[in-house]
């Protein structure tokens, strides 16, 4: 099956089937956010490196970099932002941006192999974008629109990431370093979007063997109780094959949903990863195991 590997310097992570979902942090993007969008245009960066720290603490596996602030200096913003956060986490980045020029910055300054996030299906984003991460030897998000829009049709966006794959192959950019975001529409103005994000899911792990994300909290956008809507749409996005996705790991319900899912599908194997996080610590050392063995006996005949 497919693997898209990304590092830092020091670290490496796999995105692929059958292997744990990676958590890629939401968190340090001003969008949304004004205080934080304030201070990195002032020249303030530490809750840019608290938000890392904090999120790698909480179990994302990669961060997501942006530093879209309106009438800024981006270019400048976004190579700082990846330098800052390389120095204070070792885990790989996700470097986003709409704009080439602070792309082209953020790779400047990166160490490792980044996830480019992103390039769309629009050909003239396609031929700024797939050179530069062909020449950075990067992976890339391919965003599932193109000149015409985001489709409601699943078929159709399933169409533009082909096309994205295909152009990316033309590039020397191969299939496992394209990780296609099937585009999650709010289930609260769209009440089938749920079901065409798993039908596209599935399209795109068996016909065209990619790894997927998406921005995992556009789904509950609206609606109270919006973390559980959330942990519930990526366990089923996960049963679907969708192999990562870009939110927040300190929503602790979110992130649980995602254990649980990487248990029952047997990419946490032995559940080691859910008995640490979840291990009374008050517990005897060995107990929870033993009673476990204990009950996996077949009863006597």
């Amino acid at each position: 099956m497919t693997d898209t590997i990304v590092s830092s310097a020091t670290r490496e992570v796999v995105i692929g089937f059958d292997r744990p979902f990676v958590m890629i942090g939401e968190r340090i993007n001003p969008t949304g956010r004004k205080l934080l969008a304030a201070e990195m245009k002032d020249g303030d960066f530490s809750r840019v490196e608290a938000d890392a720290i904090a999120q790698v603490a909480a179990g994302a596996h990669m961060l997501d970099v942006n530093a879209g602030i309106p009438l800024a200096d981006e270019p400048a913003l976004l190579a700082r932002a990846v330098k800052l956060v390389q120095t204070v986490t070792d885990v790989p980045l996700s470097i986003d941006s709409s704009i080439i020029e602070a792309l082209e910055a953020g790779l400047a300054v990166y160490q490792g192999k980044p996830l480019v996030n992103s390039v769309t299906g629009e050909d003239e984003v396609m031929e700024r974008v797939l050179p530069l991460v062909a020449r950075h030897g990067a992976a890339v998000v391919a965003i599932s629109n193109d000149e015409t829009g985001i489709s409601e049709d699943p078929d159709v966006r399933f169409a533009v990431a082909k096309r994205i794959v295909e152009r990316a192959a033309d590039h020397g950019i191969p299939a496992a370093d394209v990780v296609v975001d099937p585009l999650v529409m709010p289930i609260g103005a769209m009440g089938t979007a749920g079901q065409q994000a798993f039908r596209l899911i599935r399209r795109l792990r068996d016909e065209l063997h990619v790894n997927t994300t998406c921005g995992a909290s556009n789904v509950s956008f609206g609606l109270p109780n919006r973390h559980a809507v959330t942990g519930t749409f990526l366990t089923m996005a996960i049963a679907s094959g969708m192999t990562s996705a870009i939110m927040n790991p300190l929503h602790t319900e979110v992130k649980t949903a995602v254990m649980a899912a990487d248990v029952l599908s047997g990419a946490d194997r032995d559940c080691m990863a859910w008995i640490a996080a979840n291990r009374d610590p008050d517990a005897p050392a060995g107990e929870g195991g033993r009673r476990e063995r204990r009950r996996r006996r077949p009863a006597a005949s």
